[in-house]
C-alpha cells in the first residue's frame, strides 16, 4: 500500500475543488469557442483575395477551396467541442465513479479492477469519438477530395488500433498500479523509469513493427530522386537505415515526410503523395527541414521535456494521493487513494488537462520557434526558394488556409502561419550548402 508522501497539506474542500474544475472546463470551452469564432470570421473575410506572396502560385479558386475546407472543419469543431465539454463533465462528475462501480466483481483482485477501469473508460470515450471520426473522414474529407480510405479500411484500422493499444497500455497500467502499491513512497520515481523505458521501446519498435501494421513501406527506388536525397544526407552527415516510401494515398491525399526511430535505426519516410507532387529539389528541401529538427536537437529536447513533464505528473499524483477531496469531489469514497491508488492516477489524468489549457499558446510558441530554426537549417544546406516552392505546393494541395486569425494561430498552431513562414525564409541569406 502506498505511504503518505505529504502529511501536512492545507485543507481543501471537495465542493470548492469541484467548483474549480467546473469553472476550468467552462473557461476552456468558452475561450476555445471565442478563438474559433475569430478564426472563422478571419478566414471568411479573406476568402475572395489571395494574399500577395502567393498570388502567382495559388489561384483564387484554390484559395477559396482552402478557405471552405477550413470553415467546414471549424464548424464541425464547434460540435466536437460542445460534445467534449458534456462528456468531460459527465465523466468527471459521476461517470467515472459509476464505471468504478461496474468493476466491483473484481474487488478481490484490485490491480485487475483498476485496469478494468482504464479499459472501460477507453471504451466509453471511443464509442463517442468513433462516430465523430467517421463523419469527419467520410463527409468533410470526402467532400474536399482528401479521403482515400474505404469503410473497410477505416473499421480495420479501428480494430487493429484498439487491440494494439490494449496490448501495450493495459499491461503498462497494471505494472504502474503494482508499483503504486508495492514500491513505497518513491513509487512515482520507479513508475517514471518504467514509463521512460516504455517510450524508448516504442521508438525502437515503431518503424519496424508497429507502423507496418497500418501502412506498406517500400524502399525508395534508385533514380534521380534517391541520388539527390543521398547527396543531402552526405552533406549533412546524417546516417539513416534506409529511405522508404509509405502508401499514404491508401488513406488520404495529404502529403508529408518524416523520420522515425533513433540511433542507427533511423528511417526516412516519404508519403507517396508527396513524391508525386514535388520536384527533386523541393523534396530535398522538405527533407532538409526535417533533418533540421534532428540537427538542432529538437527531437532530443522534446523527449527531455516529455520526460520531465511525466516526472512532474507522477510526483503530483503522489502529492494528491492521500487527499480525500480529490475523490469525494467526483463521487468516490474518501479513502479511495489508499485502497485503490490506481484510481488516483486515472482521475488526476482527467483533472489536469482542463487546469492546464492556458499552457497551449506557450507550447505552440515553442514549437514554432523550432520550425523557424529547421527552416533556417534547410535554407543553409539546400535552398530557401526550393523550400518556399515546396511549402506553397503543400499549402495548396492540402488546402491549408493562408490567412488564419493571428490570435487563434498563436494559441493553436504548432507551425508558423504561411505568410510569416515564407517571409522568414525569404529573409534567409543565400549560402553555399555546407555540412551541419
Amino acid at each position: 500500500m502506498p505511504s503518505d508522501t505529504i502529511t501536512h497539506l492545507p485543507a481543501v474542500s471537495a465542493t470548492a475543488f469541484a467548483s474549480v474544475m467546473m469553472v476550468a472546463l467552462l473557461a476552456n470551452y468558452l475561450i476555445e469557442r471565442w478563438l474559433l469564432n475569430r478564426q472563422l470570421r478571419h478566414v471568411a473575410s479573406w476568402r475572395d483575395e489571395v494574399p500577395e506572396p502567393f498570388a502567382e502560385r495559388i489561384t483564387l479558386t484554390e484559395h477559396q477551396r482552402a478557405a471552405d475546407y477550413t470553415l467546414a472543419k471549424g464548424r464541425f469543431t464547434k460540435i466536437e467541442s460542445a460534445i467534449g465539454l458534456i462528456v468531460s463533465a459527465l465523466i468527471l462528475f459521476g461517470g467515472l465513479s459509476r464505471l468504478w462501480g461496474f468493476t466491483v466483481p473484481l474487488a478481490d483482485t484490485p490491480i485487475l479492477r483498476e485496469v478494468a477501469l482504464v479499459a472501460l473508460l477507453s471504451v466509453v470515450t471511443g464509442v463517442i469519438s468513433v462516430p465523430l471520426s467517421y463523419y469527419s473522414t467520410f463527409n468533410i474529407e470526402e467532400k474536399f477530395g482528401f479521403n482515400k480510405t474505404t469503410k473497410a479500411t477505416f473499421w480495420l484500422d479501428l480494430v487493429k488500433g484498439s487491440l494494439l493499444s490494449a496490448a501495450l497500455i493495459l499491461p503498462l497500467a497494471a505494472l504502474v498500479f503494482w508499483l503504486m502499491r508495492s514500491a513505497g513512497p518513491l513509487w512515482w520515481l520507479y513508475a517514471w523509469l518504467v514509463f521512460i523505458g516504455f517510450q524508448l521501446l516504442m521508438l525502437a519498435l515503431y518503424p519496424t513493427f508497429i507502423a507496418p501494421l497500418f501502412n506498406k513501406f517500400s524502399p525508395l527506388d534508385s533514380g534521380d530522386t534517391k541520388t539527390a536525397i543521398e547527396g543531402l544526407l552526405t552533406r549533412t552527415e546524417f546516417e539513416s537505415k534506409g529511405l522508404f516510401v509509405m502508401d499514404g494515398s491508401k488513406r488520404s491525399a495529404h502529403g508529408n515526410a518524416y523520420f522515425t526511430g533513433f540511433g542507427k535505426g533511423k528511417r526516412i519516410v516519404f508519403f507517396d503523395t508527396l513524391l508525386q507532387r514535388l520536384s527533386n529539389n523541393e523534396i530535398v528541401a522538405v527533407l532538409a527541414h526535417e533533418l533540421g529538427h534532428f540537427k538542432r536537437k529538437h527531437i532530443v529536447k522534446r523527449i527531455v521535456f516529455m520526460a520531465l513533464a511525466s516526472l512532474a505528473f507522477l510526483a503530483a499524483v503522489a502529492w494528491v494521493l492521500p487527499q480525500p477531496w480529490l475523490y469525494t469531489a467526483f463521487g468516490f469514497a474518501t479513502d479511495t487513494g489508499m485502497t485503490s491508488p490506481g484510481v488516483a492516477l486515472v482521475l488526476f489524468s482527467l483533472v489536469l488537462p482542463p487546469l492546464l489549457f492556458w499552457v497551449a499558446p506557450i507550447a505552440s510558441a515553442y514549437s514554432r520557434k523550432h520550425e523557424f530554426e529547421a527552416d533556417a537549417y534547410a535554407a543553409q544546406v539546400s535552398s530557401s526558394e526550393d523550400l518556399i516552392a515546396a511549402l506553397t505546393k503543400l499549402y495548396k494541395d492540402n488546402a491549408n488556409t493562408l490567412t488564419p486569425d493571428p490570435i487563434y494561430s498563436a494559441y493553436h498552431h504548432s507551425h508558423p502561419p504561411a505568410m510569416i513562414r515564407i517571409a522568414h525564409l525569404r529573409a534567409q541569406q543565400p549560402q553555399t550548402p555546407v555540412p551541419a
